[in-house]
């Protein structure tokens, strides 16, 4: 076993010029961390970037081990790397970790190599240390600037070309033999732009001496993406900053290369990336917003601006509160500024119903939920947003259903065991009414007590009918002819013989159930009649689109208030005197069993119009 020294003289080893290329001295002016040690691993030199790196000096670490560096979880690296070096083989760039003085770890991009003497024979190794930590930090700024490259080239991970004033190749780096495909042997003293495709390639020369002739520089001494051609032909993009040098008096030029292939493929997925999110999107049924940490809106998908009613150019930069109403636009700002401080959710990461506000002013329910992300260090929020408003209405009808069905169920009894006994009081009033004189008082009271009962026996037929679940007996209809018919039937009425209805337009014969049909314009040929006070004309208009009748009838009154208006479909809401509140609730029940829709419209300039939308198809088989 060789006997370890512990003479603290720094004695330098020359490291062996295996490329047959240039070898370039290591000096003390080095960035990287350069250190020698002999076969034992004791170390024999230590320049003053190893100073710097590691924190020790070269006195203080004289003649002691290399592993005095080496963490202890690294030890069996280090026995590797050793046995690689007595086997005279190169440890090519690796990164690694080693441990400073302070016991901080530094990460290191690494290089070994043996050292010879003068027979040949390999007495230790060469260790040259580049700091990633260093690197990392400033790779920024090194990108867009002029790099700054080590002595030792080919310890390089770039690529490092040197060449003189006629564009001959002196210097190529394994970084350029990994990037390129040729060895430096292949290339040595041909000119650099056979490592350019055109236009580059007939550019070159007349570049090159237009530059040594006026000292106009496009790459030299600024730094530039271009293009390079590799062996067998294929092209890749690369950034090259050359530098000018003077060795002997002659110009030479250094052109560090760097591979931009993996940037260039990354940004092509980025854009790939960001175009393929971007039409999922846009694409998406419900709204997505984009906000940042104070709320300000950054994104607002199609979706959006259709819920909303804004364009995206209308809500970029504001704040998102302008989408909520009372009370939630003034609490939003403050429940954000608390989950910043505290992390208490309401909202973000679980998800709720909340109140949007459109640009028309209308408000709508809507689900939100909202999840939580970092863009390039910053915070934002997504939120998806669900239209409720569909599901809300559709709850909203089936609580209707589920009451008018109770109602219906009582409104059946009540009229059964209502209607039959009133039919027996009424039979026994009239016959005492025979017995009375005709012109005495008696007999008016008894006159007016048939009429009341009368009322009372529409009441309950009003109950029934719209108790019962409405089944449409199809077959054909006319219906200028069933609303002439209908009218007919109310001219005799005395209060009414002043109404004039006219019918005017055309529709093609349905499939309906007549008499539901006819009870429906028997109802609102009797409201515009009452609303005209009996006297004046009730219009009815026909006319069809595609797969739908439509069937218009409008009075001169006075129209009807909106408050009413927003009621006039509820069971039992009346404003008469004496009426049941269920003519147009009966109606409107009618109309949808036969898959039609009823609506009313009141212009600014008074009168009312009452349309009603039949499909031309049979209701039995819709």
């Amino acid at each position: 076993m060789r006997q370890t020294t512990t003479n603290p003289t720094m004695t330098p080893f020359r490291p062996e010029d295996e490329t047959g290329g240039m070898l370039t001295a290591i000096v003390d002016a080095s960035d990287d961390a350069i250190l020698s040690k002999d076969l034992d691993g004791v170390i024999r030199s230590w320049n003053r970037a190893a100073e710097r790196l590691y924190g020790y000096t070269a006195a203080e670490v004289a003649g002691r081990p290399a592993s005095l560096i080496v963490p202890p979880d690294r030890r069996d690296e280090l026995a590797s790397i050793s046995d690689r070096i007595k086997a005279g083989e190169r440890v090519e760039p690796y990164e690694t970790v080693r441990q400073a003085k302070d016991g901080h770890l530094v990460e290191v991009s690494l290089t070994v190599a043996p050292v010879r003497d003068g027979t040949g024979s390999i007495v230790g190794a060469t260790a040259i240390a580049r700091d990633l930590t260093a690197r990392r930090r400033a790779d920024v700024a090194l990108r867009t600037s002029e790099l700054r490259w080590r002595s030792v080239i080919d310890s390089a991970v770039d690529g490092i070309i040197v060449m003189d004033a006629k564009g001959r190749i002196e210097a190529f780096n394994r970084g350029a033999e990994r990037l390129f495909g040729y060895r430096a042997l292949e290339v040595i003293g041909r000119n650099v732009k056979m490592l350019m495709p055109s236009p580059y390639h007939e550019e070159h020369d007349g570049y090159l001496a237009r530059y040594l002739d006026t000292g106009t520089a496009k790459i030299i001494g600024i730094g530039r993406e271009v293009t390079g051609r590799r062996r067998d032909g294929t092209t890749f993009p690369l950034h090259l900053s050359v530098g000018e040098m003077s060795i002997g008096g002659e110009p030479k030029f250094t052109g560090m290369l760097h591979d931009l292939t993996e940037r260039v493929q990354l940004e092509e997925q980025l854009r790939t990336s960001e175009a393929r999110w971007r039409s999922i999107v846009e694409s998406a049924v419900d709204a997505i917003v984009v906000i940042e940490a104070l709320g300000r809106i950054e994104a607002f998908n199609p979706a959006a601006e259709r819920l909303f009613g804004y364009g995206e150019h209308e809500v970029t930069g504001r704040n998102v509160s302008m989408l909520m109403p009372s009370p939630y636009h003034e609490e939003h700002d403050a429940y954000l500024a608390r989950y910043l401080e505290t992390g208490v959710q309401k909202i973000v990461g679980i998800g709720r119903e909340v109140t949007g506000l459109r640009r028309d002013g209308t408000t709508f329910p809507l689900h939100l939920s909202v999840g939580e992300m970092t863009v390039a260090g910053e915070l934002k929020f997504t939120g998806i947003i669900h239209d409720l408003s569909a599901r809300v209405r559709i709850e909203e009808q089936l609580r209707e259903h589920t009451a008018l069905a109770r109602l219906g169920e009582m409104a059946a009894v009540i009229a059964h065991e209502v209607k039959n006994p009133l039919a027996g009081v009424r039979g026994a009033i009239q016959v005492i009414g025979t017995r009375l004189p005709r012109e005495g008082k008696d007999a008016a009271i008894v006159k007016e007590i048939v009429t009341r009962i009368d009322a009372l026996n529409g009441l309950m037929q009003d109950l029934l009918l719209f108790a019962r679940t409405p089944q449409p007996n199809p077959a054909p209809v006319d219906l200028a002819a069933l609303v002439m018919t209908t009218a007919d039937l109310l001219s005799g009425d005395p209060a009414r013989k002043e109404i004039e209805v006219t019918v005017g337009g055309s529709a093609p014969s349905i499939e309906a159930d007549a008499d539901l049909l006819k009870i429906v314009f028997e109802n609102l040929l009797v409201n515009g009649a009452q609303a005209m006070h009996g006297r004046g004309t009730i219009r009815v208009s026909l006319s069809s689109v595609d797969d739908t009748c439509r069937i218009a009838f409008s009075d001169s009154g006075p129209g009807i208030p909106l408050e009413v208006r927003e009621k006039i479909f509820t069971p039992f809401f009346t404003t008469k005197v004496r009426g049941s509140g269920l003519g147009l609730p009966t109606a409107k029940r009618l109309i949808e069993a036969h898959r039609g829709q009823i609506s009313i419209v009141c212009p600014p300039g008074g009168g009312t119009t009452v349309t009603i939308q039949l499909p031309t198809q049979s209701a039995a088989t819709l």
